[in-house]
């Protein structure tokens, strides 16, 4: 499940995109980081760490393969495009929110609609707005809508998340990475204060 924020800095433009990270990879034939056993070890280790530098409660499946792979997060991908689609972006971040806790803080189910709707009615839906979603979500126009951000993102050169693309001078760039804030800031005119600037910085 991959989400892209565009600009999450102070001055730029807030917009959270759904994208569908199996079919970047597949498009461009990259092999996912999870099957090269040392990146894969390394990103244990770092994810931990980016964990406690952004104080996200992160708690990884209990089955990352079958969480990933298996199971995939199609279905959840389709139903943040719907609830965009309806409801608009600051909805759909809390709708986007809720689903990654599910799956990587609470080790919980992100494909069936009832844990769909588990999500979207603790992001404040109702049950109503909640089947409309659900049935919406499987239409060709949600599908179509999905593959098109995918591309979107693709255009931008996109090959893996988190992206975040900024608009300078008027011109779109990329930026990949969790660890680009700082370099993003600099290149927007911004200041980057870190996740908690009120926080004191951690010793190892």
């Amino acid at each position: 499940m991959g989400v892209i924020e565009r600009s999450a800095l102070p001055g730029g433009e807030s917009l959270i995109r759904d994208l569908r990270l199996c079919l970047s990879v597949c498009t461009l034939s990259n092999t996912p980081p999870g099957l090269v056993p040392n990146k894969f070890m390394y990103m244990v280790k770092d994810l931990n760490r980016l964990a406690q530098y952004f104080d996200v409660p992160l708690q990884a499946p209990s089955d990352p393969f079958e969480a990933m792979f298996k199971k995939g997060s199609l279905s959840a991908m389709r139903f943040v495009a719907a609830v965009q689609d309806k409801r608009g972006d600051k909805q759909v971040e809390q709708v986007a929110r809720e689903l990654w806790r599910r799956i990587w803080s609470e080790d919980k189910d992100i494909t069936e609609p009832a844990s769909l709707s588990e999500a979207a009615m603790t992001a404040g839906l109702s049950a109503s707005e909640i089947e409309e979603l659900l049935m919406l979500s499987t239409s060709k126009q949600i599908k179509d809508k999905l593959k098109s951000t995918t591309q979107e993102a693709l255009d931008h050169g996109a090959f893996g998340f988190p992206l975040f693309v900024c608009h300078i001078n008027g011109k779109a760039e990329m930026f990949f990475g969790s660890d680009r804030y700082e370099l993003m800031a600099h290149c927007i005119g911004e200041k980057w204060v870190g996740p908690q600037p009120g926080k004191s910085a951690a010793k190892l």
